[in-house]
């Protein structure tokens, strides 16, 4: 079984926090994307970033000498975003890294695919970015299944914990012998099921942490899901989706 979740844009470089355990997989594709971004105008990486000045130059400056064999940080502890706050790596036992080093993967636009004790740098490229490089058109074209490969276990079963903009990557290269399962976290709203961003990304957080805590093999486990109120909908939910709603407490 294997877990996939987004990236986050804001990453810190830390190479003391944890040792790092060995290089991405696809560690040459992205010296080769790198090179591509090396070679663009700053304002063409803005346009291609879609940010401010401030994090556009604080991304520009990070290219100039960018070197991805040195000072590398454990790729979920050099994430910052929501889902990664919400799942605090940083503080899991040996048995829980252990956990998800073996089931979760990290999907990104730079990297392809990460697995969590992967050595990285801080980079801005997210995956449908419009960056047309070695041929291709997009990211997309450009990774192809690559990253579906490199997820699907001899099981084939893939927990989507990431937003569309990843997800899409996995979904289009799926077969028959795949079980393929998204968790949906949303919340009434006028009579209707809302999945709201920010909710959201706790909640994958959340479940990841609490996936690795009970250290959870099968599907059906994760139906015990109960945190930041959400709860299981058996009636709402599929074979291929599991809806989880969150009660808004007055």
């Amino acid at each position: 079984m294997k877990i996939i979740l987004s990236p986050a844009k804001k990453m810190i470089e830390d190479p003391d926090i944890l040792s790092y355990t060995q290089l991405p997989e696809y560690l040459e594709q992205a010296e080769e994307i790198l090179r591509w971004l090396q070679c663009r105008t700053y304002e063409e990486l803005k346009k291609l970033w879609k940010c401010n000045d401030s994090i556009a130059q604080q991304n520009f400056k990070r290219l100039e000498n960018m070197e991805l064999r040195k000072r590398l940080t454990p790729a979920v502890l050099s994430y910052e975003g929501i889902a990664y706050q919400y799942m605090a790596p940083s503080v899991f036992e040996e048995r829980q890294l252990a956990y998800i080093q073996k089931h979760l993967r990290i999907l990104s636009g730079f990297y392809g695919v990460l697995k969590p004790m992967d050595g990285v740098r801080p980079y801005r490229l997210e995956m449908q970015a419009k960056a047309g490089m070695c041929g291709h058109k997009n990211l997309y074209g450009l990774w192809g299944d690559r990253l579906y490969k490199s997820v699907r276990d001899k099981d084939g079963v893939i927990i989507n914990l990431a937003s569309k903009e990843y997800s899409k990557c996995i979904e289009k290269y799926l077969t028959l012998q795949d079980t393929y399962i998204t968790c949906v976290f949303g919340e009434w709203v006028n009579g209707r099921i809302v999945q709201k961003g920010t909710y959201a990304k706790m909640a994958r957080g959340e479940m990841v942490r609490f996936m690795a805590e009970r250290e959870i093999s099968k599907p059906e486990e994760i139906k015990k899901f109960n945190r930041l109120n959400y709860n299981f909908q058996k009636e709402l939910s599929s074979d291929r989706e599991y809806l989880f709603i969150r009660e808004i407490m007055e």
